[in-house]
């Protein structure tokens, strides 16, 4: 599930969405009202279910084959997605769903994209299905680890370019 030239994706457990509109997200480090989506080179980072912890590392230009075969591991691709054992049945079970929306309604921030004024889907939510069939598919590896944070140590001292999400609601230290 990848937006299509001019659209930009959000993901969402609620498939009733008539109207994005813009508000100050519980985790965001921006303090303006936003809509947010992402392009298609951040799409699988949604992949889950929103509450889910997931550390997420992959190959970029300044990335040694030191830490990629640490990482990664040979012969495993040049991403990897991590998640704790006790999402399993909830990544196997979520219902989510993708709404495209206009891409010139938004703008560039950090790794994703925003609007500041009300945005309308370009038509109903798509529900995204087998969660770990679309990770197949992308030829991303999705590995389960009884904790996140260890990995996530190891992929922030890296050279590896990374993305976590929802971390605080990963098992403590």
């Amino acid at each position: 599930m990848r937006p299509r030239p001019g659209e930009v994706l959000h993901f969402s457990e609620d498939p009733t969405i008539r109207t994005f509109r813009p508000h100050v997200a519980v985790t965001s480090t921006k303090t303006g009202e936003y809509v947010w989506a992402v392009g298609h080179d951040r799409a699988p980072d949604y992949w889950f279910p929103r509450q889910c912890p997931r550390a997420m590392a992959w190959v970029g230009p300044g990335t040694s084959p030191e830490d990629r075969a640490r990482i990664i591991g040979d012969g495993s691709g040049s991403r990897v997605h991590t998640i704790e054992y006790g999402w399993l049945e909830a990544i196997r079970t979520v219902e989510l769903y993708a709404y495209r929306l206009p891409a010139e309604s938004f703008r560039p921030a950090e790794a994703a994209f925003v609007a500041t004024t009300e945005v309308t889907p370009l038509g109903p939510p798509e529900r995204v299905g087998d969660l770990f069939e679309l990770h197949a598919e992308a030829g991303i590896q999705l590995r389960v680890l009884p904790k996140l944070h260890e990995f996530w140590d190891a992929v922030v001292a890296s050279t590896l370019e990374f993305s976590g999400i929802r971390l605080r609601n990963a098992i403590a230290r």
